[in-house]
């Protein structure tokens, strides 16, 4: 697998499934373009936007779109590591029973996994998951169990702050993509979300999105061939390696930001994974433009989602992470010289 035709064919099946998520979802194409980029990545996606911005939605499309099985997960303090995995209850004749848990009865057909209020859940739920995440498999009943295709999604609650768990900075740096889910601000969306009844019936809704457009086994090969065909010139990796620098001591390319010292400011940049992720993901924006060699927009385009969560701040500064880290990604791209 890998050879031109087929990529440009699976190019064709990927803008595919933008087409059809974006029959059940308006006002998102900024977020529809980046979970599809993630996904031929084969990256995990951490969810941010207010209640009732249509998350859970935007991944069912998904998942119906791409194939392979769908599972819900609700982080709730009282969550163990092992109702991940199992599931006991007492049968009609009294006897107690053992059933596999959502990461585990679907076996190798789970494609699309989302944990609901991730920092809701104890610490030692979210280390579960991320071994998950990042071997795809899971020890139960004296066995490995594996999810090759399987894609995390998780949202986190960003309003209320009782009985939660922050996300450590090792689980964060899991996700390849962190992404906020605007509520739309075009008054011809807000308008049809508001009044057109089509958009109330969520069932309804997602009938209207094709279903297994991506022979969805193969996206593993599929993922690791875009890899292999999209090229980048040395100048384009010097740029990165720039960022790259401009993460970990930003003073260095004069970024300066309004009521914040900067000397003080970041604990550790992006990590090694950061820019791994950074380039898979721009390696998949130029194959999705039906090119084989990078262009820095393909690059800047990717930026935001894929290293502001990875900037780690001083004590004083995260407290503030919500309004410096978008400002401090923002000037990076403006301060490091873009490759011409």
């Amino acid at each position: 697998m890998g050879s031109p035709e087929q990529l440009e064919d699976w190019r064709r099946r990927a803008l595919r499934v933008e087409d059809q998520v974006a029959q059940a979802i308006i006002g998102q194409s900024d977020t529809i373009r980046l979970i599809n980029v993630a996904l031929f990545a084969r990256g995990h996606v951490l969810l941010e936007g207010d209640v009732g911005v249509g998350k859970t939605t935007i991944l069912r499309a998904f998942a119906r779109a791409v194939g392979g099985d769908f599972e819900r997960v609700e982080g709730t303090v009282d969550l163990m590591p092992g109702d991940l995995v199992y599931h006991t209850y007492v049968d009609a004749d009294g006897k107690p029973r053992i059933e596999p848990g959502p990461l585990l009865r679907h076996g190798e057909r789970l494609v699309t996994f989302f944990f609901n209020e991730i920092n809701r859940a104890r610490p030692q739920v979210q280390s579960l998951l991320l071994r998950a995440m990042a071997e795809r498999t899971v020890s139960a009943f004296n066995r490995q169990y594996r999810f090759p295709c399987m894609t995390v999604f998780a949202d986190r609650n960003r309003v209320e702050k009782e009985e939660t768990f922050e996300l450590a900075s090792a689980a964060r740096d899991r996700f390849m993509f962190e992404l906020s889910m605007p509520t739309p601000a075009e008054p011809a969306v807000r308008r049809a979300l508001v009044f057109d009844p089509s958009f109330h019936d969520v069932d309804a809704l997602l009938e209207r999105v094709g279903e297994g457009v991506l022979p969805w086994q193969e996206l593993n090969d599929i993922g690791a061939a875009i890899q292999r065909s999209v090229r980048a010139s040395e100048t384009l990796e010097r740029y990165v390696l720039d960022l790259w620098d401009a993460t970990v001591t930003p003073q260095k390319f004069a970024v300066r930001i309004e009521g914040v010292d900067m000397d003080k400011l970041v604990l550790a940049g992006s990590s090694p994974r950061g820019m791994m992720s950074l380039m898979r993901a721009a390696r998949v924006v130029a194959w999705l433009a039906g090119r084989t060699h990078l262009v820095p927009s393909d690059i800047t385009s990717v930026v935001p989602a894929a290293l502001g969560h990875r900037v780690f701040f001083t004590p004083v500064y995260e407290l503030r992470r919500a309004e410096i880290a978008d400002a401090l990604v923002a000037k990076i791209l403006e301060k490091v010289p873009t490759p011409r």
